[in-house]
């Protein structure tokens, strides 16, 4: 899948074969925007044209837009796993959530094959 990027948001780019249209919505907001062209090039622009309708219309209700992610969220492993990187925390001086950040890091964006295998 595409993603469409403007100001702070993103948001999906899909082609509907149904109805012989390009079609998306905002992601990572509660709200739901939806935006239809009849080409790509089409879509980016009605995609910035829903983004700006969006925040026009939250000021317009008195209310704030909401962020595309806050930068938190939770991740349920084992008990095992948990301890394990607590401890590190522990060994490297650090708080578990920057080892769990370094961790996700590491995995994003790391240039080596990870063997996700677990025995």
């Amino acid at each position: 899948m595409n993603i469409l990027k403007y100001k702070e948001y993103e948001g999906t780019a899909e082609i509907d074969t149904d109805r012989q249209v390009c079609r998306g919505k905002i992601l990572f907001i509660n709200d739901l925007v939806t935006y239809e062209a009849s080409t790509p090039a089409d879509l980016q622009i009605e995609f910035q044209n829903a983004v700006d309708d969006y925040l026009e219309t939250c000021r317009d209700l008195g209310r704030e837009a909401q962020k595309p992610l806050k930068g938190q969220f939770n991740v349920r492993i084992s008990p095992e796993l948990h301890k394990q990187a607590t401890l590190k925390s522990i060994r490297d001086n650090t708080s578990l959530n920057d080892v769990m950040k370094k961790a996700l890091e590491s995995f994003l964006y790391s240039s080596h094959e990870v063997n996700q295998n677990l025995k």
